[in-house]
């Protein structure tokens, strides 16, 4: 069996679409692209996509880039340009270079029509198409074998939700051997599961094609002037009435040997809620599996460093993720997540908050339910998510009270304060 997973996985091209805006994520995504945001102290998102491809042994990789992507290109070259070539394993970088007349990605499947000459010179059967875009740990060489026993032209990887959540995803109806007779594209009203009231089979926006398949729908959709063409809204709707279409429901006993974990972090409550899970006592996402490890580019800092033992004036952190390059002189952290290299001062706290990267927070501060932004220098003496009334005159507050703060906030108050 293992033998014939490798054969599977070997006749694979993966292809990351890692264009994507993430408007929804206000400030976080002004300057960069959804996958290069930074997650849980030491990642970027599309770590997780990336470490599934290597763990399932698809190592031919094509990203495919957009959007305000400096930032995720110098970290892919950073943590994934050592793979071998010369073996055939790679993780290529494909920007989006107007392959077709003026146009740039008009969607995801216009994306993978822009590249279609080259994944031709690539020579594979089966192309397994992911969004860079989600947290997850997720074996696709099983999704590759159901595929190739059901006989699929088309699988897609899905999971049960509760219907009311459902209409942010591209939902499915299937019958009893899980071929799929429905896909509608985020609906207002999603049809529920028949055997399972209140739950509704979304896609997970992991698709696999046979490359033939493939070929001929995105030329298809190509010549259609009034296609979104995009996999979930045009490609998978109009495949269904001529090819075989089959769902890989995802938490099934198949997967018993790696934690079955996937979520969406397209918004600022859930980015901030997934961040947060991992201060658990026992987290819903498993990041210490060594038998499926999550890989990224590591920086060469100190371990985090604690300082002070007076009884006014300690540094400490309770039930919370403090990364490498932290410094906490005197203050106290408790359920928050601090990524590389932030420091925290003297006689602050800083409760149920996420830290992104590079971040002093001065003496004196107090931070309750806040969620900074790279870079950010917080002065002393600074409150915030103490005061609704104030904190909403000068920081995003998402719909569940996550207060987002970026410099130009914090100089906005200062300036105001100041009489600037």
């Amino acid at each position: 069996m293992s033998e014939h997973i490798g054969l599977l996985t070997r006749d694979t091209i993966a292809l990351i679409l890692a264009g994507g805006k993430g408007s929804r994520l206000k400030q976080l995504t002004e300057d960069r692209a959804k996958p290069g945001l930074p997650f849980g102290g030491k990642y970027k998102i599309i770590d997780f996509t990336l470490s599934n491809c290597m763990n399932s042994g698809i190592r031919r990789i094509d990203v495919l880039t957009q959007y305000k992507s400096a930032e995720l290109l110098s970290h892919i070259q950073k943590a994934w340009s050592r793979m071998p070539w010369e073996l055939g394993e790679y993780v290529n970088i494909v920007p989006a270079q107007q392959q077709i007349g003026d146009l740039w990605y008009r969607g995801t499947a216009d994306a993978v029509f822009q590249n279609l000459k080259q994944l031709r010179k690539q020579h594979c059967k089966y192309v397994l198409i992911l969004g860079g875009d989600h947290i997850y740990k997720m074996d696709y060489s099983r999704m590759l074998r159901r595929h190739a026993q059901k006989g699929a032209e088309i699988s897609i990887a899905s999971i049960p939700v509760k219907s009311t959540n459902a209409s942010a995803f591209g939902v499915l109806n299937v019958d009893s051997d899980m071929r799929v007779h429905e896909f509608v594209e985020k609906p207002e009203h999603p049809p529920e599961i028949p055997d399972n009231p209140g739950k509704s089979l979304v896609s997970m926006g992991v698709y696999i094609f046979n490359f033939d398949t493939l070929e001929k729908l995105l030329m298809e959709d190509a010549c259609l002037s009034a296609s979104k063409h995009d996999f979930g809204y045009s490609i998978i709707p109009k495949a269904i009435e001529s090819e075989s279409v089959y769902a890989y429901i995802f938490d099934d006993e198949g997967c018993a040997d790696v934690q079955a974990y996937w979520k969406d972090v397209g918004t600022v409550d859930q980015y901030f809620r997934a961040n947060l899970d991992l201060v658990q006592i026992e987290p819903e996402l498993n990041l210490y599996d060594s038998h499926w490890p999550i890989y990224s580019f590591q920086e060469q800092l100190p371990g985090a460093k604690f300082i002070f033992d007076q009884d006014d004036c300690r540094g400490q952190a309770i039930d919370s993720v403090i990364t490498a390059g932290c410094i906490i002189s005197g203050a106290l952290v408790k359920k928050s997540l601090l990524s590389t290299r932030v420091t925290v001062e003297r006689h602050s706290v800083v409760e149920q908050c996420v830290i992104l990267p590079n971040v002093s927070i001065g003496k004196r501060c107090k931070l309750y339910n806040v969620l900074v932004i790279e870079d950010c220098i917080i002065p002393d003496d600074f409150c915030i998510g103490h005061d609704y009334e104030s904190d909403k005159n000068f920081y995003e507050i998402s719909e569940s009270g996550v207060i987002l703060v970026n410099q130009q906030m914090i100089d906005n108050f200062l300036k105001i304060e100041h009489g600037g």
